[in-house]
C-alpha cells in the first residue's frame, strides 16, 4: 500500500463524520510510520466542517503517531484511541485535552454510518412496499380485464 492509497482510504473513513456540533477549532496531524505508506496528513474541524488533507499541519493541537494498521482500527472504531495510547500503539504529542476529541469525531462517524444504514433499510422497505402495492394493483387490473 502506498501513502496515497492509505491517505484516500483513511480520508473516506473520516469524511462521513457529522462534526457540525463541534464549534471549536481542532487540528490534528497524523504521522504514519511505515516504509511504504508512511507520511503525514491532517484532520481539521473548522466552523463545524471536517477537512482531511495530505499535508503537515504546523499549527496543530495534537499529533498522533502510529502504524497504518493501528490508524485503520481507530478510524473504523474497532480500536479505542485511548486504549491504543495506553497499550503504546499510538503516541500523542501536544494538547492531550484536544487530542481526546478525536474519539468524539470517530463516534460521530459511527453514528452517521448507523443512521445512514437505518435510513437505507427504511428506504428499501418503502420501495419494497410500493413495489408490492403496484404489483397487486396491476394484477387486480389484469384480473378485471380478463373477466370482461
Amino acid at each position: 500500500m502506498t501513502y496515497a492509497d492509505l491517505f484516500y482510504e483513511i480520508k473516506g473513513k473520516f469524511m462521513g463524520a457529522d462534526v457540525s456540533d463541534i464549534h471549536e477549532h481542532l487540528a490534528f496531524q497524523f504521522n504514519i510510520e511505515d516504509e511504504e505508506a508512511g507520511g503525514a496528513f491532517y484532520v481539521e474541524v473548522k466552523d463545524g466542517v471536517l477537512y482531511v488533507e495530505p499535508y503537515e499541519y504546523y499549527d496543530r493541537d495534537a499529533m498522533f503517531i502510529c502504524a497504518p494498521d493501528v490508524l485503520f482500527c481507530i478510524a473504523d472504531g474497532t480500536m479505542d484511541p485511548v486504549a491504543a495510547f495506553t497499550e503504546q500503539k499510538l503516541r500523542v504529542e501536544g494538547n492531550i485535552e484536544k487530542a481526546l476529541r478525536l474519539k468524539e469525531i470517530i463516534e460521530m462517524k459511527k453514528n452517521a454510518a448507523q443512521e445512514k444504514s437505518i435510513a437505507k433499510k427504511a428506504a428499501e422497505k418503502v420501495v419494497d412496499t410500493v413495489a408490492k402495492t403496484v404489483a397487486k394493483k396491476v394484477v387486480e387490473k389484469e384480473t378485471k380485464k380478463g373477466k370482461k
